[in-house]
């Protein structure tokens, strides 16, 4: 990574042949070795840190005028704080190969008649001046240390350097996915938006299974462009190839799960069920239940008793723990219904999306990366009054 930002942007290439120890890490830019003045004069070292935006596989762009700063507060050669320097205490978390690096501020310090920079050398050069200028005239130091950091070995499934997460400051809520494998089964309407958003999540791998062919009707409740070319195509088919250019770790298996298919989910954390049959949902329940992986089983029902349609939206969640018991508490169908309405393929996206968001929102809650108030482990979203209600505590008769 850092010879390729360094090769294709002009601006990092000047920093670092002016000697600045140039890092990179969690999609930022880190720059050690930064001397400044404490509040008795002494010399001390910190860092810069600043965001990166990236325009392309390749190059890269700033994210607004401000920094991060690992270290105290600077002072000047008469030991009073550096003025102009806004912001204020803030952290900042990297990872483990820049442990020594503890953000512990940030300065905003805009050019007075640009109101911008131009690039990340000036942005650079000018907080340099303001910070280690005292430093530099007082002890001669200066932050040209032409120090080599060594490279982090990116492990990230994404194909694209994931610039939310760093600009959003969640990088470390993030990192709490990295180890999981996630399956994916059913990839009907419900499905096909868990996968869409799963797939922008950083889990090390989401295995998919859905055996039918996707066509015309399914593009009306699914995430998506339609390419003609994928009609006819299995879904677990159709689906690896539309992100295939975003991640690794996507594999799509054209098949139906029973209780038999253990090979299948080996090694898997967690699964969402989204397929509408009973009969089907039975037979996933045990496989999952009997290998003692959690899950989440979505369900949709509706009616037109009123006129226009009404229902429910369901999201059940099962622990290796609490799987049996939830499941004996007969909140999913496990056998066939013959007047589902949502069976007969009325467009409805807005509600899978929806069923979706709940699941994926639980899901993470779970993990830690979303505040749970009170743990629900069944929801149910009322179509009429768009309410939300839930149960919490599994074991409760």
């Amino acid at each position: 990574m850092f010879q390729k930002l360094v090769s294709h942007n002009d601006d990092i290439h000047r920093l670092v042949e002016k000697g600045y120890a140039v890092a990179f890490d969690s999609n930022c830019m880190v720059i050690r070795d930064i001397p400044y003045l404490d509040t008795q004069r002494q010399l001390q070292i910190g860092a810069i840190v600043t965001k990166l935006v990236l325009v392309d596989k390749e190059r890269v762009t700033q994210d607004d005028h401000q920094i991060f700063f690992a270290g105290a507060i600077p002072h000047n050669l008469d030991g009073t704080p550096i003025p102009n320097l806004a912001g204020g205490p803030t952290q900042l978390l990297l990872s483990d190969a820049c442990g020594d690096v503890i953000v512990q501020r940030s300065f905003s310090n805009k050019p007075k008649i640009a109101q911008k920079f131009v690039d990340f050398f000036e942005k650079i050069e000018s907080y340099v001046a303001i910070i280690s200028g005292p430093a530099m005239e007082l002890h001669g130091a200066n932050p040209y240390t032409f120090r080599t950091v060594e490279e982090v070995v990116s492990d990230s499934v994404f194909k694209f350097q994931d610039t939310l997460t760093s600009r959003a400051e969640i990088t470390d809520l993030s990192a709490k996915f990295k180890d999981d494998v996630i399956a994916v089964i059913g990839l009907g309407g419900t499905g096909a938006y868990v996968l869409d958003f799963l797939v922008k999540t950083p889990v090390r791998e989401i295995r998919t299974f859905d055996l039918d062919a996707f066509h015309v009707h399914n593009a009306f409740r699914s995430p998506g462009r339609l390419d003609p070319t994928e009609l006819g195509k299995t879904k677990a088919e159709v689906y690896d190839s539309r992100y295939e250019n975003f991640r690794t770790g996507l594999s799509g298996a054209p098949k139906l799960l029973d209780d038999s298919c253990t090979e299948d989910l080996k090694g898997v954390t967690f699964a969402f069920v989204c397929v509408d049959k009973g009969s089907s949902r039975s037979g996933i329940f045990d496989l999952l239940i009997s290998m003692s992986i959690p899950f989440i089983d979505v369900g949709m029902g509706l009616n037109r008793k009123r006129g226009s349609l009404n229902g429910q939206l369901r999201v059940t969640c099962y622990s290796s723990e609490n799987g049996q018991n939830v499941r004996d508490k007969g909140l999913a169908p496990l056998v066939d219904s013959q007047d589902d309405l949502y069976k007969t393929n009325i467009q409805i996206s807005e509600l899978n999306a929806f069923n979706a968001c709940l699941a994926v929102i639980k899901f993470k809650q779970l993990r830690g990366f979303y505040f749970e108030e009170m743990s629900n482990y069944h929801l149910l979203f009322e179509v009429g009054d768009l309410k939300i209600v839930g149960e919490s505590d599994a074991k409760e008769d």
